[in-house]
């Protein structure tokens, strides 16, 4: 990396805050996805938007490519750093600017960790929806970058719900805002256009998040059954109600098994899955609908149904649900952690399908997911001292993704496609609809600098037109990208 582009941005942000020691860049050669690992030409972590803004025009102005970075832990690589560029790392900006309670907002900067919001929001009686199993660590930042989703992402939504304004720092370096804060702003959405856009089109610096009264009730059930299509019927059933519940989880035995060995949740013995229900809103529609699931769980099978009593109770109950990622290592000595989506009709057959894969080939499967909507994340288990088995892994890995996409699904749900699964891009989309996306990125980010190689599996320059040959792009002359 060029030593006068460090020391240029060693004066912009402080010496202290830029990084060039080989061993210390490791630190952020990955994400929370470990199979993809680029050790960064520099890292450098800014105090302010503005001097996010200056750093960007130093890249600009050089050339040099640039990833943003929250608290890496995304899955996807979609913070992956690149060799030949900067990592912008967004840690220190961990300002709560505002809360409004009265408009039910919050002013956010992009390192503050999702959690913190509803609990700076609690003493007004409001909270921040969004959570993934992540929340006291991920960044709204990331949140915004990846659009993370969550348990509660069944009634609440996902991010792109919750977020009314950003002030993004253009690829360019220019400081701006997308969005009026209130959501109602006329024109094209260009907040739902960034938000998911997996930081390709800028880097966020603030984030206007709305707030969410805390419910009057909120009751968790925790519902047992012998197997998976057990718990598969009661999901559909619960929905096919008409109930919309706070949350509906599903664990299979083996994630079970993970969760206990890690945080002793103690769910019910020998069940093959358990389904977690939380319900939220007004007293009286809590209880009249608790009464409903519980007796849908029960005609579906279940042999055991408990209620959590008070708080603490609640938290127990979620702590299995929220450590499975992590649990699996208890088990397995490495894994990958997949996500996908699937109609809920087509559940019991997906689930189904992976549990004859994962026989076929001796790849065992973890099944933890957000049964509301669909959204899978297998954890795929493999022994990477073995060889073979990681290969053998990821066939199955890809396997499932192929599946959702067959029983018309996504090859995402809340993780991103980042590096990992851009290879899958074109068996969802076609050439005229990735052509069409890289146009949105292109009017954003014409020189290819920002997060670059991600989402896109063959990325191509803007300005060209697809299947028109130009001459060589001063960059891909230079050697600081590829021609495909």
């Amino acid at each position: 990396m060029d030593s006068a582009l460090a020391a240029r941005l060693a004066q912009i942000c402080g010496a202290g805050c830029v990084v060039t020691d080989p061993q210390e860049l490791r630190t952020y050669e990955c994400d929370g996805l470990t199979a993809h690992r680029c050790s960064p030409g520099l890292v450098v972590l800014p105090n302010s938007a503005e001097e996010v803004s200056a750093v960007v025009r130093e890249c600009a102005a050089s050339g040099t490519p640039f990833v943003a970075r929250g608290s890496g832990t995304g899955l996807s690589g979609g913070a992956l750093p690149r060799a030949d560029g900067v990592l912008i790392v967004t840690a220190k900006m961990r300002s709560i600017i505002a809360i409004d309670a009265a408009s039910r907002r919050a002013i956010v900067e992009p390192g503050v960790t999702n959690l913190s919001v509803s609990k700076a929001a609690e003493p007004y009686g409001l909270f921040y929806a969004p959570d993934p199993s992540s929340q006291v660590i991920c960044s709204v930042g990331g949140n915004v970058a990846e659009n993370s989703g969550g348990a509660h992402c069944l009634k609440h939504g996902f991010t792109v719900h919750h977020v009314t304004g950003l002030q993004i720092v253009t690829p360019h370096g220019e400081l701006t805002w997308l969005g009026d804060g209130t959501g109602n702003a006329p024109g094209y959405d260009l907040v739902g256009a960034f938000t998911g856009s997996e930081g390709t089109l800028g880097i966020v610096t603030k984030i206007v998040v709305k707030l969410t009264p805390v419910p009057e009730a909120v009751t968790t059930l925790l519902a047992a059954f012998a197997t998976m299509g057990a718990g598969g019927t009661a999901v559909s059933a619960i929905i096919g109600s008409g109930i919309l519940p706070g949350a509906i989880e599903m664990m299979d035995a083996l994630a079970i098994e993970a969760a206990e060995a890690a945080v002793n949740c103690q769910y019910p013995a020998g069940a093959g899955a358990v389904l977690i229900v939380e319900l939220d809103g007004p007293t009286g529609d809590v209880e009249r609908d608790e009464a409903a699931v519980r007796e849908i769980c029960t005609n579906a099978g279940a042999y055991e149904i408990r209620a959590a009593r008070d708080a603490a109770e609640r938290a127990a109950i979620w702590t299995g649900r929220k450590s499975a990622f992590a649990a699996v290592g208890r088990i397995s000595p490495a894994y990958i952690v997949q996500d996908g989506v699937v109609p809920r009709t087509a559940l019991p057959e997906v689930l189904d399908k992976i549990s004859a894969l994962s026989a076929a080939t001796g790849i065992r499967v973890a099944n933890v997911f957000h049964a509301g909507d669909g959204n899978l994340h297998p954890l795929v288990l493999f022994d990477d001292t073995k060889p073979g088995e990681q290969e053998a892994a990821e066939q199955v890995s890809g396997a499932i993704l192929d599946l959702c996409i067959e029983h018309g699904g996504s090859i995402t749900g809340e993780h991103g496609v980042g590096v990992d699964k851009s290879r899958y891009m074109p068996k969802m989309f076609g050439a005229d609809d990735l052509d069409t996306m890289q146009l949105v990125r292109c009017a954003f980010d014409p020189a290819s600098l920002c997060n670059p190689g991600k989402v896109f599996p063959t990325p191509r320059l803007c300005g060209e037109v697809p299947g028109v040959r130009h001459a060589p792009h001063p960059l891909v002359a230079s050697g600081q990208l590829e021609q495909f």
